[in-house]
């Protein structure tokens, strides 16, 4: 069995620190189904404060989060945008639409890599608008990633982040964003959270990657918005109890990791330097995840290149034509050095 001594598989493979399992330890804790749960209250409320938002529930994932927003803001048979690709479309079994009951329309990435551009929504909406008939399909909905994981945690710039809200909204519709990875995309771009936002009415953030906590994401909107998530929470079975426990992790996470979260991305960024060097198509990544391939002509795919990885005890996932790595709090300066060789003998190996 092989034993992976650099995990990059994802940044939700990170262990809590010492000070987040004391502060787990030392949580003041209540029923948050019946009277809420203190320390889940204060995180909820700095997580809502962080992104411009009036209050947060918290979830036990993203995928959770993701799917009780979009059950709080569509109706069944209602339409829905969002990229190709995007999380809510491709890695949460289908739930926006067999639980949701959303119709998704996918939006090309015209803009950027998952990114799509001002006209695309546009354009929708005047198709829309031109067919008014009321057996034709109402869009309710636009869903924006930032980052967005199947395009290398590429970002939606926070300028062109409001564009789209504000075309969103122009249409009469409203904006969700999985913000999963959103800390990184605002690092990224010298902002705060709430700029890299850009006018969501609302948005779901996760603890559990990048920040290092072990459980938890947050759904941030308007507070009459979240009364009415927290009935879908609970009928999904997300009412947590003495969830504190959890939540102190999360608090944690945003006093000491959020504040050096861009070193994943210098990291990430070294990483694909010194995999451009061995030859293989490495594109600088704008976050914390290099997505790389073995390049045209190359004898070998990205499967086996991965394996090959593996076998060397570099922890790696593939993601279409190409292996995914990324970056996170677990990963420091030696650690990175050390799997940059692994990764060099075992390409190396395989070409032989």
């Amino acid at each position: 069995m092989v034993v992976i001594t650099v995990d990059f598989r994802s940044d939700t493979v990170t262990q809590p620190s010492a000070s987040m399992r004391r502060a787990m330890a030392a949580a003041p804790t209540g029923d948050d189904v019946i009277d809420r749960d203190p320390t889940v209250a204060e995180l909820e409320s700095r997580t809502a404060a962080l992104l411009g938002q009036e209050a947060g529930l918290f979830m036990p994932s993203g995928s959770m989060s993701n799917l009780v927003a979009l059950m709080t803001q569509l109706r069944p048979g209602d339409r829905f945008l969002a990229p190709r690709h995007a999380h809510v479309l491709s890695h949460e079994l289908g739930t926006a639409a067999w639980i949701a009951g959303g119709i998704p329309l996918e939006l090309p990435w015209s803009h950027a890599p998952g990114v799509p551009a001002v006209a695309d929504i546009e354009a929708v909406a005047a198709e829309e608008s031109a067919q008014p008939a009321y057996y034709e399909l109402v869009t309710r909905l636009v869903c924006l990633e930032n980052s967005h994981n199947h395009a290398g945690g590429h970002i939606i710039e926070w300028p062109l982040a409001q564009q789209l809200s504000d075309a969103a909204h122009q249409a009469g519709w409203q904006v969700h964003l999985d913000g999963a990875r959103l800390w990184h995309a605002a690092a990224a771009q010298a902002v705060s959270p709430a700029q890299a936002a850009g006018g969501a009415d609302s948005v779901t953030v996760c603890f559990s990657k990048g920040l290092g906590a072990p459980v938890g994401s947050m759904l941030c909107a308007s507070r009459e918005f979240i009364d009415r998530a927290r009935r879908w929470r609970k009928a999904l079975g997300g009412g947590m109890r003495q969830s504190g426990v959890l939540a102190a992790a999360a608090l944690v996470a945003l006093d000491e990791e959020l504040p050096r979260i861009d070193q994943d991305r210098v990291r990430a960024v070294q990483l694909a330097d010194a995999l451009s060097q061995l030859g293989l198509d490495a594109p600088t990544p704008a976050t914390n995840i290099v997505l790389v391939s073995p390049g045209p002509g190359a004898p070998h795919s990205a499967g086996e290149l991965a394996r090959a990885w593996q076998e060397a005890g570099v922890g790696c996932l593939t993601m279409g034509p190409a292996v995914r790595l990324v970056t996170h709090r677990d990963i420091d300066d030696q650690k990175l050095a050390h799997g940059i060789g692994l990764l060099a003998a075992a390409t190396e190996r395989l070409r032989r």
